[in-house]
């Protein structure tokens, strides 16, 4: 069983090495459907899953400026522009009422830092560089970000966006990543055209219009749509099936 975590793009996998497995799973509509379509046939969608009882919601009202957690650090300087990092901080300089959290992973700390200071956004700009909980980081903003400009470059539903809709959190995402699928069709958060200031300040805006809403659609489908459980009895059905011969 082999399980592919990122999205499907438009460019083909190996289908030849993917048709000889027992089975293919893939956590969103958007790959699965593609992979139908250029004839992989034993390929199942297991929605992702976090153990959504390890958070709660903290309601933060929308007065004041606000609070997005970033919390897909980059892992080259390419992904700098790629995972959306320098659009967002060029969008905050722009909105002065837009203030940054992003949870950073040891790595490119002093080039981000520069970043931050070249944009004169010190005072609105906070980077984490160790362990937290995410939980406790989640209950101070009111919504979570994650961009990309291509599929593949992160998962289809990245983990950071799952852990805000636990914790009753609206989320943005880029439409390249194929969580933005779900994302429009529930409600949950607001979907980023392109990987641009502008499309990113779109996207808040309708974030703001729209967010009690928002919120309680996150409350809602954090708790019931991506639990651990649903995710371990989704694999348990292609094991089965597996062992049965019937994947």
């Amino acid at each position: 069983v082999y399980s592919l975590s990122s999205g499907v793009g438009d460019k083909r996998p190996n289908l030849r090495f993917l048709s000889r497995l027992t089975a293919v799973t893939v956590p969103d509509e958007r790959s699965y459907q593609r992979l139908r379509k250029w004839g992989l046939k034993n390929v199942h969608l297991v929605r992702a899953g976090v153990e959504n009882g390890r958070f709660n919601h903290t309601p933060q009202p929308l007065s004041g400026n606000l609070r997005l957690l970033v919390a897909s650090a980059p892992w080259t300087v390419a992904q700098f522009q790629s995972k959306g990092i320098d659009a967002l901080l060029a969008f905050a300089a722009q909105r002065p009422e837009i203030e940054l959290i992003f949870l950073w992973r040891g790595h490119l700390l002093d080039e981000m830092q520069r970043r931050v200071a070249a944009h004169n956004l010190a005072d609105r700009v906070q980077v984490i560089d160790e362990l937290v909980d995410v939980n406790v980081i989640l209950a101070t903003v009111h919504a979570t970000v994650n961009l990309a400009n291509a599929e593949g470059i992160v998962k289809a539903y990245p983990h950071s966006l799952l852990d805000s809709l636990a914790a009753g959190k609206p989320v943005l995402v880029s439409q390249a990543i194929p969580m933005a699928d779900f994302v429009a069709e529930t409600g949950c958060g607001a979907v980023v055209a392109t990987v641009e200031p502008i499309a990113i300040g779109q996207a808040v805006d309708r974030l703001v219009t729209n967010y009690a809403g928002m919120v309680a659609t996150a409350v809602h489908v954090g708790q019931h749509d991506f639990s651990q459980q649903k995710m371990i009895a989704a694999y348990r059905t292609v094991y089965q099936a597996a062992l049965a011969g019937d994947a």
